[in-house]
């Protein structure tokens, strides 16, 4: 079976992808599988030639995407407007780019597996793949969508090293564990090398281990000492169908789900704050006729209310020229508000359109909620002691945005979104993954309101709190610790992952070149 397989390297690669899904959460979840689940694309890399390599890493990550992805389907057909023949060739699309960086990973994989030492080989190699991932963060607005890394969110305990470089130092530790198995497994001496790489490998995974135990034991005492300086936060999931949200008929069922659900959580606690997701309010505050509804429950409980909800900004009147946003609103106990924050990082294709002019039939796309401007991570939002950096929707997924937050001075993140979008699919699930690496990164807390979920609470070490069911209504409130200070992550870890692929791209330059230099001249 080996040697079939060994003659067959693309099947190798294909079934990394395989791996990857059946570890990932809202996939198989066999989260072990992780430390192996390279190893058949990375042993089949010898096998290839550069131009097979970079097929082999093609096809792998089309079908990897394909499987993490699926979900663009419903976004575009159910909720988007747009036929299954273009909704699935668009999913299409996207696989292909987001695997373009795997191709990337395959081609570099290749030549520094056989032509480098091993011992640059184990450390090279994970180094590019993060690299990699942080590139695809960045390149054409970003879509960090499950970095490796994120599918051990579910085991807080071993991802502790993710307030000294992010999530992708935990990328780097799951890709160099898979390294090591597969230089041992492509060494023709396999004693040799084992016992050559065991230890360093062995050193590296020491040290991310008692580093790992001890953060954890000191950020839980931490939370002890200082439990009294928290605050009781409310959240509601209105689990409003995202079909009928916006219309106009169906709004004062979504308002009396949301405020009597929040008054049924006074009967148990009192919550300081309540919290509702993105867009909960399917109505612009400033012109709404019964506003009093949500000042008097604010003032009914003494508490305050931090919703989503659209806004608008008049720019020029006579002009008719109008700016609207994505918004998230604080309204203080007495009914005044109390700040705002204008979602900055967008979605293209779903809160805009890029180049809408030569794409106009996109347009469906954001004609629901309206075609919104960015705003800025300023200020966070205080009330009673908490100073709330917001993330509204996937903003979760971009760890320099909860950065900035924490920078700014937020001692808790407030995370509201709206996943009704993803249907009953693995994305929600994946949302939930990579938000729980935003609290270990910046040792903050983190309140998740979904409007359809996953809500719930997230500690500092990264342990979910009361998550909720997916499309349920649902409420809870729990006490949330407001910690300070700042991680070697925030001030400055997150140049571990740029770093790597400055590091990466620089060590394939001096390759390249020291290749040419050797290659005789016809």
């Amino acid at each position: 079976m080996t040697a079939f397989l060994r003659r067959r390297p693309l099947l190798l690669s294909l079934l990394t992808a395989v791996l990857l899904w059946s570890a990932y959460p809202g996939g198989g979840e066999i989260w072990p599988l992780l430390s192996v689940a390279l190893v058949p694309m990375l042993v089949a890399l010898p096998e290839m030639s550069s131009r097979r390599s970079v097929i082999g890493g093609l096809a792998t990550g089309t079908l990897l995407y394909l499987l993490l992805l699926y979900w663009i389907v419903i976004v575009l057909g159910r909720y988007g407007g747009l036929p299954f023949f273009v909704s699935i060739p668009a999913l299409v699309l996207l696989a292909v780019y987001m695997s373009v960086y795997l191709a990337g990973f395959a081609y570099v994989a290749r030549i520094l597996l056989t032509a480098t030492h091993p011992m640059i080989s184990l450390f090279a190699i994970p180094a590019l793949w993060v690299g990699l991932d942080w590139l695809r963060s960045v390149m054409f607005s970003g879509f960090p969508w499950m970095d490796i890394g994120y599918a051990l969110a579910g085991n807080p305990k071993i991802i502790q090293i993710a307030d000294l470089f992010g999530h992708g130092g935990v990328s780097f530790v799951v890709v160099f564990v898979n390294t090591l198995v597969a230089l041992i497994l492509l060494s023709n001496n396999r004693l040799r090398c084992t016992l050559q790489l065991g230890l360093p490998a062995a050193l590296l995974l020491v040290l991310t281990a008692v580093y790992s135990v001890n953060r954890w034991a000191s950020v839980q005492e931490t939370l002890a000492a200082e439990l009294t300086d928290s605050i009781v936060i409310g959240v509601v999931q209105g689990n409003i169908d995202q079909s009928v949200k916006w219309a106009p008929l169906f709004q004062h069922h979504t308002i009396t789900t949301y405020v009597e659900n929040s008054k049924a959580l006074f009967a148990d606690d009192h919550p300081d704050l309540l919290v509702w997701p993105e867009t909960a309010l399917p109505l612009y505050l400033q012109t709404y006729r019964d506003v009093a509804i949500f000042s008097d429950l604010v003032k009914e409980h003494d508490t305050a209310l931090l919703t989503g909800a659209p806004w608008f900004e008049i720019i020029d009147r006579s002009k008719k020229k109008i700016k609207y946003f994505n918004s998230a609103q604080l309204l203080n106990a007495d009914g005044s508000f109390g700040g705002s924050y204008y979602k900055s990082h967008l979605v293209p294709f779903g809160e805009y359109v890029p180049l809408k002019k030569l794409l106009p039939f996109l347009a469906p796309l954001v004609e629901a909620v309206g075609d919104f401007s960015p705003g800025v991570v300023g200020t966070p939002l205080e009330w009673r002691g908490a100073k709330a950096g917001v993330l509204v929707c996937f903003e979760s997924i971009f760890p320099d945005i909860a950065r900035e937050w924490v920078l700014n001075g937020a001692n808790v993140l407030v995370n509201l979104t709206n996943d009704a979008w993803y249907g009953k699919s693995s994305a929600p699930y994946h949302s939930m993954a990579m938000t729980v690496f935003r609290a270990v990164e910046t040792r903050r807390s983190v309140v998740r309101s979904a409007n359809t979920g996953i809500s719930g609470f997230i500690d500092p070490l990264g342990r979910v709190e009361a998550p909720s069911e997916i499309f349920t209504i649902w409420a809870g409130a729990e006490r949330v610790a407001l910690l300070n200070g700042k991680t070697h992550y925030v001030r400055w870890g997150h140049w571990f992952a740029p770093g790597c692929f400055a590091g990466s791209m620089l060590l394939l330059t001096v390759f390249l070149i020291r290749r040419k230099k050797t290659t005789p001249v016809d």
